[in-house]
C-alpha cells in the first residue's frame, strides 16, 4: 500500500517491518517497564500500541506529532532508568510540543534499528512531499490507489481515505458536497471523468489562474520567456534566460512541456511551493553572512533558565530542555547551579519546588546536542551557587565530559585584545562565569591561590530581590580557582556604568543586566549602549517576576546591540516567535551579523530617534495577503496572539475569529525583511511552538520600494 507517507519506500524492508509490529518494552521507571505490542497502521501514519488501562485499551498518535526518534540512551528517561548494556536496544520518540517521550527497548539492536529507521523514512518522506505540491497525474494515481476494490470506481469512503493521503484537511460535509457535484451519474461513486473532475475542483486556485494567464502566452502555457517576464516583472529578480530554463528543467511536470521549453500549470504550481517561489531568500537558507568578524559583532541566540521546561516555581527541570533549545540552533544556554547530594552538583531554579537535574547529566547532554542544527560557538552561562568543594566537581566535568571542544585558554601564543570570530571557534565550547583574576595574570601564571571571594552573579541578587520585596546587599560568594580558569572570553563583571565599563572593563569582560535596567538604558543612553556593545558582550534576561516564564520584546535590545538577549525558549509567545524569525536566515546557525552601524565606532546611530539620522532608508513595503491553503484545525484552548510587525521584522499570524473570547491561534511566520524576497510568495505556517505544520500556508504578494 502506497500512502502519503510511503511513497517511494513500496517494498522497504524496515517500512514492512512496521507493518507487521512487534513486542517493545515501555519503560517509565526503574520498576515500570511493561511489555507492549506496537504496529504502523495501514495508512502508514499512525502508530498503534496496546494499552492496559481499562478505559483506553487502545492506543494511537500521528507520525506527524512526532519531532525526532533517537537511538539509544538518549533521553532522560533511559539515563536514568536502562543500563549502559543496553544502549543498543534503546530508543525514543520524541513529541511535538509538551507531550512526554516515549522510552521503548526492543529485543535486539537489529530490531531497534528496524524500528528508528523505518519510522525515519516515514517521517522524511511525510515532511518532503508536505513541501511539494502534487501534479496531477500524483493526485490521480493516488486516487486510483484508494481504489479498495480496484473496481476502478471511487466510493465517499474511499474519497475521504484519499484526502487523508494527500494531507487534505476538509470536514465531512465538504467532502461530501464535493463528492455530490462530481457523481454526475448519481451512482454513488465517481469514475473515469468524473475522477478528473474531482481533482480539478479540489485543486482550482483561482488567484493562481488569474497570475499564470497573464504571462502564458505560448499556446496556453509559459514559454521560457513568458516565465523570465514574470520573474523579472513580478518577482523583481535579477535573473536570464538561463535562470528561467533551469526553473522549467527543475520544476515542470510535464515531459511534452518540458521537451517544449515551456512551464505548464502544474509546473507553475510547483514552483509557487517549492523554495524559490518561498517568502523566505533561499540564499539565506545557508550561512551566508561573513562569520569572520569578532564574537561580540554578532547577535547570538540565547535561552534563559533553559533546564525549565515549565514555569519557574514548580516546573520539571530536564536535560530534555537543553536538547530542545540546542536543536533550536540555541547558542547560549543558562546553568543554575546548586550544591546537590553526595557531593554531585544539580541544577535547578532555587528556593522553588522545581525539580533538579544532576549537572554532570546536562554536560552531556549539551555536548551530545550543541552542534546538530549549527557548528558555531555554544556559550554555558554559569550561575555558580555551589560550594567550593561541588564547584572543583563542576570544573571536573566541564574539563573531561567537553574535552578539546572546551576553550580552556585563548587561542593562539599572546594575550588577546579582542574576540575571536565564530569561525574560529566552531565546534568550541565557552564558559561565562565569574573569574578571579584578570586574564594576563593567569597567562603569567602569577596566581596561585586555589579559591578566593567573589561577587555574587547579578542575577542571583536580583532574584534575591524579586524573593525578599527588599534589594538586599550584594554577597559574596567563594570561587574555586579550578572552575575560574576555564573562564577565558567571558568573564561575568558587576555592571557599574558607560563610563567606567569604558575604562576599566576588559574587552572580555561582560555584564548581565535584567531588562528593566536594560530597557531603561536604551531609552536613556541609547548611543552609549550601543558604543558599549561594540568592544564588549551584554547579557539580558527577563525579570524575576517573570514567574510564569514569560517573555520580553526583545526587538528594542537588538536595536541597542546587545548580543546575548535570553529568552524563556519553554513559552510559546509572540517574542519566541519573533526570536525565530530573527535566527532563522544565515543557515539557522544561531548567530546573525549585526548591522554596519552597530560595529563600527564612528557610528552615532540612535534608535530612539528612527525617524532622523544618515542612516535612515525610507522604503515602503506592501504586503497582500492572497489565499490560504489546507490551514489545520485547532484546539479550542484559548492563547493570546496579536499580528504585530516589529521593525525590520515580518510576522505573518492567521487565527481562527472567535466573537465571544480570544481568537484560536492557527499558525504563524516570522522572518526580517532583509530575507523576504519580493513578488507572489508562499509562505509556510508553524505551530505555537515553531513546528512545521505540513501543507499549510499563505498565498501572499510583496512588494518593497524606495520612497
Amino acid at each position: 500500500m502506497e500512502s502519503n507517507g510511503t511513497h517511494g519506500l513500496e517494498g522497504d524492508p524496515d517500512l514492512q517491518f512496521l507493518l507487521v509490529g512487534g513486542e517493545l518494552i515501555k519503560i517509565r521507571s526503574k520498576s515500570w517497564k511493561k511489555n507492549r505490542f506496537f504496529k504502523l497502521q495501514e495508512d502508514c501514519k499512525t502508530l498503534w500500541y496496546e494499552s492496559h488501562k481499562t478505559f483506553r485499551r487502545k492506543q494511537t498518535f500521528s507520525i506527524d506529532d512526532i519531532a525526532s526518534v533517537r537511538k539509544g540512551r538518549q533521553s532522560e528517561g533511559h539515563n536514568k532508568h536502562t543500563h549502559s548494556n543496553e544502549e543498543d536496544q534503546c530508543f525514543s520518540i520524541i513529541f511535538k510540543g509538551r507531550k512526554k517521550n516515549l522510552d521503548l527497548m526492543a529485543a535486539n539492536e537489529g530490531e531497534a534499528k528496524q524500528w528508528v529507521n523505518g519510522l525515519e523514512k516515514i517521517m522524511s518522506n511525510m515532511l518532503n512531499l508536505s513541501r511539494q505540491q502534487k501534479s496531477e497525474h500524483w493526485i490521480i494515481n493516488c486516487m486510483r490507489k484508494a481504489d479498495k476494490n480496484d473496481d476502478n470506481k471511487m466510493t465517499l469512503k474511499e474519497v475521504k481515505h484519499f484526502l487523508r493521503q494527500v494531507n487534505v484537511e476538509v470536514d465531512d460535509t465538504y467532502a461530501a458536497d464535493i463528492f455530490k457535484q462530481c457523481d454526475k451519474s448519481n451512482s454513488g461513486s465517481l469514475e473515469g471523468t468524473e475522477i478528473k473532475h474531482f481533482y480539478d475542483l479540489l485543486t482550482y486556485r483561482e488567484e493562481i489562474d488569474v497570475i499564470y494567464g497573464q504571462y502564458a502566452h505560448t499556446e496556453g502555457q509559459m514559454s521560457a520567456n513568458d516565465l523570465l517576464n514574470f520573474l523579472l516583472n513580478e518577482q523583481r529578480e535579477q535573473v536570464s534566460m538561463k535562470d528561467a530554463l533551469k526553473l522549467i528543467e527543475k520544476y515542470e511536470v510535464d515531459e511534452t512541456a518540458k521537451q517544449k521549453k515551456c512551464m505548464s500549470k502544474d509546473g507553475f504550481l510547483m514552483y509557487m511551493h517549492q523554495e524559490d517561489g518561498s517568502i523566505l531568500n533561499p540564499a539565506h537558507k545557508q550561512v551566508y553572512q561573513d562569520m569572520h568578524q569578532p564574537l561580540n559583532h554578532y547577535y547570538i541566540s540565547s535561552s534563559h533558565n533553559t533546564y525549565l521546561m515549565a514555569d519557574q516555581l514548580k516546573g520539571p527541570s530536564s536535560t530534555e530542555a537543553y536538547i530542545k533549545a540546542l536543536m533550536k540552533s540555541c547558542r547560549c544556554v543558562e546553568l543554575d547551579c546548586w550544591d546537590g547530594a553526595n557531593g554531585e552538583p544539580v541544577i535547578y531554579h532555587g528556593y522553588t519546588l522545581t525539580s533538579k537535574v544532576l549537572f554532570s547529566d546536562v554536560i552531556k547532554a549539551i555536548k551530545e546536542y550543541a552542534f546538530k542544527t549549527s557548528d558555531y560557538p555554544v556559550i554555558l552561562s554559569l550561575e555558580n551557587h555551589c560550594t567550593v568543594d561541588q564547584q572543583k566537581l563542576m570544573a571536573h566535568h566541564l574539563i573531561s565530559i567537553l574535552g578539546d571542544a572546551l576553550v580552556s585558554k585563548p587561542l593562539g601564543n599572546n594575550m588577546p585584545t579582542n574576540f575571536p570570530s565564530p569561525e574560529e571557534l566552531k565546534q568550541k565550547f565557552l564558559i561565562k562565569g565569574k573569574r578571579l583574576n584578570k586574564l594576563d595574570a593567569a597567562l603569567n601564571n602569577n596566581s596561585f591561590i586555589e579559591e578566593d571571594t567573589v561577587s555574587e552573579e547579578d542575577e542571583a541578587a536580583d532574584c534575591k530581590e524579586n524573593d525578599q520585596k527588599t534589594k538586599p546587599k550584594k554577597s559574596k560568594i567563594k570561587l574555586a580557582k579550578a572552575l575560574s580558569d576555564i573562564v577565558i572570553y567571558c568573564k561575568s563583571v558587576h555592571f557599574s556604568g558607560f563610563e567606567h565599563a569604558k575604562d576599566t572593563q576588559a574587552f572580555y569582560e561582560m555584564s548581565s543586566l535584567k531588562e528593566s535596567k536594560a530597557f531603561n538604558l536604551a531609552e536613556t543612553s541609547a548611543t552609549a549602549f550601543i558604543h558599549h556593545n561594540m568592544e564588549k558582550l551584554s547579557r539580558i534576561y527577563p525579570a524575576g517576576s517573570r514567574t510564569d516564564s514569560s517573555n520580553y520584546n526583545p526587538v528594542p535590545m537588538w536595536n541597542a546591540g546587545c548580543q546575548i538577549v535570553a529568552l524563556n525558549f519553554q513559552t510559546p509567545s509572540k517574542e519566541m516567535h519573533i526570536n525565530q524569525g530573527r535566527f532563522l536566515p544565515n543557515g539557522g546557525s544561531g548567530y546573525i551579523l549585526k548591522p554596519e552601524f552597530q560595529r563600527s565606532l564612528s557610528s552615532q546611530f540612535d534608535p530612539s530617534t528612527l525617524s532622523k539620522g544618515p542612516w535612515l532608508k525610507k522604503k515602503t513595503f506592501n504586503v497582500m495577503v492572497i489565499s490560504a491553503q489546507q490551514l489545520p484545525k485547532i484546539n479550542k484552548d484559548k492563547h493570546k496572539s496579536i499580528v504585530d510587525p516589529l521593525l525590520a521584522m515580518l510576522r505573518f499570524v492567521v487565527e481562527d475569529y472567535d466573537s465571544t473570547s480570544q481568537n484560536d491561534h492557527i499558525g504563524h511566520y516570522c522572518l526580517p525583511i532583509t530575507s523576504v524576497q519580493s513578488g507572489y510568495r508562499h509562505v509556510p505556517l508553524l505551530t505555537k511552538r515553531g513546528d512545521v505544520i505540513c501543507s499549510a500556508g499563505l498565498f501572499v504578494h510583496l512588494m518593497l520600494v524606495d520612497q
